[in-house]
């Protein structure tokens, strides 16, 4: 059994003279969204695997419960997903029976996706994936709420920031490059 040791900071190394200070992994923003997105997962796993879904199907057959039919691209975009990886997905859940997929006579570009009956009956079973999870998370009600708001704000921003098509600006600062301790954005 292995224990768990915790790192200070006065347990890292100083950097070597005249090297680029680097914040330290516990600083980076970017480690702490990886963490929690890979332990809310985790948690997710054994709630969902009674329902024969995995957490990517999971979040789309949620998006599909609150707008079907949907075409494939605004699923995508509501779960921020290309047509390369939602298409495999879909075909899944389509042939786990979930979902139907089929064109849309108005445009047959367009494929719209609903979910089937078994889909729909899936939703009553899901309720109890969401209060189970509500026990394991480590956060009074009020500081979920606040930390749902923050992150919706950022998620909103980031997509903003990577849909915009702009030259790299090469005489701007980067982010997380400001001295000191705290959190770096990197």
């Amino acid at each position: 059994m292995t224990a768990k040791i915790k790192a200070t900071g006065k347990d890292v190394p100083p950097a070597p003279a005249g090297a680029f200070d680097l914040p330290r992994l516990d600083q980076q923003l970017c480690f702490a969204l990886y963490s929690a997105s890979g332990l809310m997962t985790k948690l997710y796993r054994p709630l969902l695997d009674p329902l024969g879904l995995t957490y990517p199907q999971y979040l789309a057959m949620l998006a599909l419960w609150e707008r079907a039919p949907s075409t494939v691209g605004a699923l995508g975009e509501a779960l921020g997903l290309d047509s390369a990886t939602l298409t495999p997905l879909l075909k899944r859940l389509e042939g786990g029976g979930l979902v139907t997929r089929r064109r849309d006579a108005a445009d047959e570009r367009r494929v719209l996706v609903e979910p089937t009956a078994k889909g729909l009956a899936l939703r009553r079973r899901v309720k109890d994936v969401s209060a189970a999870l509500a026990c394991s998370v480590p956060l009074e009600p009020g500081e979920l709420t606040a930390l749902h708001a923050t992150l919706t704000r950022l998620v909103a921003g980031l997509r903003n920031a990577t849909a915009q098509d702009r030259p790299s600006d090469a005489g701007g600062s980067a982010a997380g490059s400001s001295p000191g301790g705290g959190t770096h954005v990197s």
